[in-house]
């Protein structure tokens, strides 16, 4: 026999959960961000003394000294962008490791491999002293928050950045390209990865994303076949490499070769 009472009471303990859900649904769903408010503090004296406000971040600048001040890797000899009229020590270290450390990334993303590397002399911002270096070493060099991209570009376009480089006159660093100026400052011999720069083929470049959008009016990157944005910092490069070598190893490989008036 059913037990109506009984069953009358599970009933509305049945209806009085559904309606508390129900409910519960509808606030939560009504919740929204109505308003947004904040008021500028001004940081002076009249507040608080200059000496309370360094107090205040004393143990933040500490932390941070402690992380940029931190060792990484030993130079053998200073490297820098003012000595060299067609390279630079420097201009050469920055292409071949961007050259290096980004290569595995796309190759393991795309299954493609990265021909050059082409960096700007103006994004240079500092030296590589001779000694120990720090992870502010690499903030130094490198102060901007720059990424790198690969740009995708016919044989063509590559022989308009030899042709920008020549009439620059500008020692941008790069990697995997060599050329020669002849005696009427024409380029010859391109070779990419030591093989002739063929026209109509697709090489893969690396660069930064300022210059890829045309930045120091490299606009030969603008007819672009495509771009892919590895989303990695060309000073997070510099810092890997720092930690990945205790002794920086210092390359001499002549990349441009200028022939001379006879």
């Amino acid at each position: 026999m059913v037990n109506v009472k009984k069953s009358v009471l599970v009933l509305k303990h049945f209806v009085l959960i559904l309606t508390l859900i129900a409910f519960n649904s509808n606030c939560y769903a009504q919740l929204e961000v109505a308003k947004i408010e904040g008021k500028q503090i001004n940081v002076n004296e009249k507040a608080y003394s200059l000496a309370e406000y360094n107090a205040y971040i004393a143990p933040y600048k500490t932390h941070i000294d402690n992380d940029l001040n931190t060792v990484l890797a030993f130079c053998p000899e200073t490297l820098e962008k003012s000595k060299g009229q067609w390279q630079t020590n420097i201009g050469d270290f920055l292409a071949d490791i961007t050259l290096d450390k980004t290569n595995p990334i796309f190759k393991k993303r795309e299954n493609l491999d990265i021909d050059i590397c082409i960096l700007n002399h103006g994004g240079i911002r500092s030296i590589l002293p001779k000694g120990n270096v720090t992870t502010r070493t690499a903030f130094e060099i490198m102060p901007f928050e720059n990424t790198t991209v690969v740009v995708a570009l016919k044989g063509e376009q590559v022989a308009e950045f030899v042709d920008y480089f020549i009439k620059e006159k500008k020692p941008h660093p790069i990697s995997g390209i060599t050329f020669t100026i002849d005696e009427t400052n024409k380029p010859k011999d391109i070779l990419v990865k030591d093989k002739p720069l063929d026209l109509t083929k697709t090489y893969y470049v690396v660069t930064s994303d300022y210059l890829s959008g045309g930045g120091d009016s490299m606009n030969f990157f603008k007819k672009n076949i495509k771009v892919y944005d590895l989303d990695y910092k060309l000073r997070n490069i510099l810092i890997d490499y720092f930690k990945d070598v205790d002794v920086i190893p210092i390359t001499k490989k002549i990349k441009v070769t200028q022939l001379k008036k006879q």
